[in-house]
């Protein structure tokens, strides 16, 4: 049953109901259980207080029958009794702020601490999470998880749970109080207060229903707004500033015509709530006199009682709210347990790359120094463990692979890239090229499911035996898409290496080109990036990337398209770094501009998941086959 004035939900929300309450709340409980101390102090508070309340009321009767009715019409009354029972009722007022001041309070830690444990579990979870989650969910579902839903648990216990409990002993304590006044006017606010409940149901279900169709239609105008702000530069390119208007126009009267409707009803509610409760008063004040008149109570009793009714009745009124807000944040609380228990990223991998000092006879051992060299550490099932040198060669056997079971995307891949080659994959758009590197630094597992099995093998070994961290520590990686993070631009750089000096990292600048441009900067690599980079050109955001992975100094390199938004010239000085850089490194290379790969050791042509040719440039052209096609067609529509 919605409050005056508001929706059916908390915060005029459609109201939301958990899928599994109970496992839900003892979910919740267990992060409570280390309060539980607090917790007795704030059921003392709430007697204290909800008691004071109670009492308050009880007191009109002596003031009335013992002191003021007596008093009246006396020259000279003794306010000395009366004087006492007013001081106990201040007293009792002042225990009951308060005590409702501690409760307010100590709810209020308890809330903030519980929320973040859940925020700080949910982040380090979503951090363990595999790639293919994050594909499934988009951003905005999962940024709701730390907003909307923490929100609504965070309102659940700093307010809608105390003040439920609160008000439930209130209702308690007042029918009691009234049942021992009159039992026979007590049955009589029974009923108006389920006349009032009957009512406010019947509106309540209508007004959920606008509710709902208001936040459908809140949905949509939020979702062209976001569109018509990223699209903005194609909206005058074509202008289409008048059309777009237009249909704002649309949806907007769409979102005013269900928001009128939705808020009519919820504002009816609380007009209908205070006039119902006034008739019920009049009736029961009317009814009481009655009975004064027949003799049968008296003026302290009556006033007593009008007191206690309307105090039985306003928290009713105010609890069915509360009670959708705790099913509202139990609805936002499973949605965050869900994340939590996602399964997280598997990683079986006990291999691991070490620090190591190799000696001009071949022999490696471990050392716990930085050392410049590399090694994966391989220990075995007899006890010994064996030292691998991390040269940077990568094997496909026979790899078929699909994020579906239902849809293969790679088709018994087979190839080797030796240390310090440079193979570029090239195809069609949807042919395999990405799948590829996302299978190298294992960001989906290929799957040994298939006829035949498939491994991928760095160094002789089976990646799925090397560690994750380990494994991705080995690559660099530059994708289409750059990400800056909030921060310098030399922090930026540094997230390849977190350790990086000053001097490498200028190095790292330089090596990508990007060295000149971050000079002219205003404030050169202390420069403060926002918002993704925003203030930056798109090629000067991949400049940084390919600096962050140069910082990184990785045996194997991954260029996804890493020049695709920087102009021929920044590319053909790249390219000279480039080479510096992919000196004694494995490099992937995926690029649809079929110049940038030329000088590859070996180009591999993809088709429909699958490997169709492969060679040099020169072995390619002279084949006249798809990858001829492909760089011919290339010039032709340049």
């Amino acid at each position: 049953m919605p409050g005056p004035g508001r929706g059916p939900g908390a915060h005029g929300r459609p109201m939301q109901k958990p899928k599994n309450t109970k496992k839900t709340i003892f979910r919740l409980v267990r992060y409570l259980a280390s309060y539980k101390l607090l917790f007795v102090f704030v059921f003392i508070s709430i007697l204290i207080s909800s008691g004071a309340s109670v009492a308050s009321s009880y007191f009109l009767q002596p003031v009335l029958n013992d002191y003021i009715i007596p008093m009246i019409g006396q020259k000279s009354p003794d306010l000395s009794g009366f004087i006492r029972l007013l001081s106990m009722m201040f007293c009792i007022f002042v225990a009951g702020a308060i005590a409702g001041w501690v409760n307010s309070r100590i709810m209020l830690h308890i809330s903030s601490k519980t929320l973040y444990k859940i925020r700080t579990e949910l982040f380090e979870h979503l951090e363990k999470l595999p790639l293919r989650y994050f594909d499934a969910h988009t951003h905005g579902e999962l940024m709701s998880r730390f907003t909307n839903d923490i929100d609504t648990i965070r309102d659940m216990l700093s307010q809608a749970v105390p003040q439920l409990f609160s008000s439930t002993l209130t209702v308690v304590a007042c029918f009691v109080m009234m049942l021992r006044l009159s039992p026979a006017l007590t049955l009589l606010v029974i009923i108006t207060v389920f006349a009032m409940i009957a009512v406010t149901g019947i509106v309540g279900k209508y007004s959920a229903k606008a509710f709902r169709e208001q936040q459908a239609a809140i949905g949509k105008v939020n979702g062209y707004i976001e569109e018509l702000i990223e699209g903005q530069k194609v909206v005058k390119v074509f202008c289409r500033e008048e059309a777009s208007k237009a249909e704002f126009d649309t949806l907007n009267d769409k979102l005013c015509a269900a928001g009128t409707k939705a808020n009519t009803l919820a504002n009816i509610l609380g007009p209908l709530m205070n006039n119902m409760g006034h008739i019920s008063y009049a009736l029961t004040a009317i009814a009481g006199v009655m009975l004064i008149i027949r003799g049968k109570m008296d003026l302290g009793r009556i006033a007593s009682f009008l007191e206690y009714s309307r105090s039985f009745k306003n928290p009713i009124t105010q609890m069915a709210q509360m009670f959708n807000g705790i099913l509202n944040a139990l609805a936002g609380a499973e949605r965050v347990f869900a994340v939590i228990d996602e399964q997280p990223e598997v990683d079986d991998g006990y291999v691991t790359l070490v620090n190591a000092n190799i000696l001009s006879d071949g022999t490696i051992t471990e050392s716990f120094l930085p050392t410049g060299q590399w090694a994966w550490k391989h220990p075995h099932h007899d006890g010994s463990i064996t030292y691998v040198p991390l040269k940077g060669e990568v094997q496909f056997e026979n790899v078929t692979f699909g994020y579906e079971k239902e849809k293969t995307v790679l088709h018994e891949i087979t190839m080797t890239a030796q240390p310090g080659q440079k193979i570029a994959l090239v195809g069609s758009t949807g042919s395999g090229k990405t799948t590829i590197t996302n299978l190298i630094n294992r960001f989906y597992d290929a799957s040994t499911d298939y006829e035949g099995g498939s491994k991928i093998r760095f160094d002789g070994i089976n990646i799925n035996k090397i560690k994750k961290a380990d494994l991705r520590r080995s690559l660099g990686m530059v994708l289409q898409d750059t990400h800056l993070f909030t921060g310098s631009v030399a922090d930026n750089i540094r997230f390849g290496k977190l350790d990086a000096s000053l001097t490498e990292i200028e190095a790292a600048a330089k090596l990508a080109n990007a060295d000149y441009f971050i000079r002219h900067l205003h404030q050169g690599y202390d420069t403060v990036i926002t918002g993704d980079g925003e203030s930056l050109s798109q090629g000067q955001r991949q400049l940084l990337a390919i600096a962050r992975a140069a910082v990184a100094n990785p045996p194997v390199l991954i260029l996804d398209e890493a020049t695709s938004s920087i102009d021929t010239r920044t590319e053909a000085l790249i390219a000279k770094g480039m080479d510096s850089l992919m000196q004694g490194r494995t490099v992937f290379v995926i690029a649809h501009r079929l110049s940038t790969v030329r000088n590859a050791d070996k180009i591999v042509v993809l088709e429909h998941g699958r490997i169709i040719e492969s060679g040099s440039h020169d072995e390619l052209i002279a084949q006249k086959g798809r990858y001829y096609q492909l760089y011919t067609g290339s010039f032709a529509a340049s």
